[in-house]
């Protein structure tokens, strides 16, 4: 199974990517966790995304807040899939990282989840996996289909008086 590479600007992003690890451990997905910065370290990051497919990766999600340009330059030098988590930060509640996220140029693009949206990119990062993985597809299924049925059983016992 390919793994998934969640890259983060900063390690204050670690908390809001709990739900993504959660996620990609839940589903027995491998993956990696890096720190990297557009601004910071541009050559580090230039040489992960280059070398990503050879190393076994087959998604990266990055996460950023703020001018939020990781997932961007990211996406500059692979043509692996990229999902970009904006980071809320506490000058403009996320906004700003979420338009640097999904404006990208045409011919590059980065798939983007919410602000905050760890856990969504860790499935919709699964669900590009599972294109080419039976199994994982089939346990993709199958907590569609619990989520589906915890949905039912709370309306079977929906009482309003």
């Amino acid at each position: 199974m390919k793994k998934v590479a969640v890259i983060m600007g900063s390690d204050s992003d670690l908390p809001v990517l709990a739900p993504c690890f959660e996620q990609l451990k839940a589903f027995g997905v491998p993956y990696e966790a890096h720190v990297f910065s557009a601004h910071r370290t541009p050559d580090e990051t230039t040489r992960f995304a280059t070398d990503a497919r050879d190393r076994g990766f087959g998604v990266l999600i990055a996460a950023a807040g703020k001018a939020a340009h990781l997932a961007g330059a990211l996406a500059a030098r692979t043509v692996l899939p990229v999902i970009g988590i904006p980071v809320k930060s506490s000058t403009l509640d996320g906004m700003d990282a979420l338009l640097s996220t999904v404006q990208m140029p045409s011919g590059l693009p980065v798939a983007t989840v919410a602000i905050d949206g760890a856990a969504n990119a860790a499935i919709l990062a699964m669900q590009i996996l599972a294109l080419d993985d039976d199994e994982l597809y089939a346990r993709l299924c199958r907590a569609r289909d619990e989520m589906r049925q915890k949905v039912l059983d709370k309306d079977a016992a929906l009482t309003i008086d």
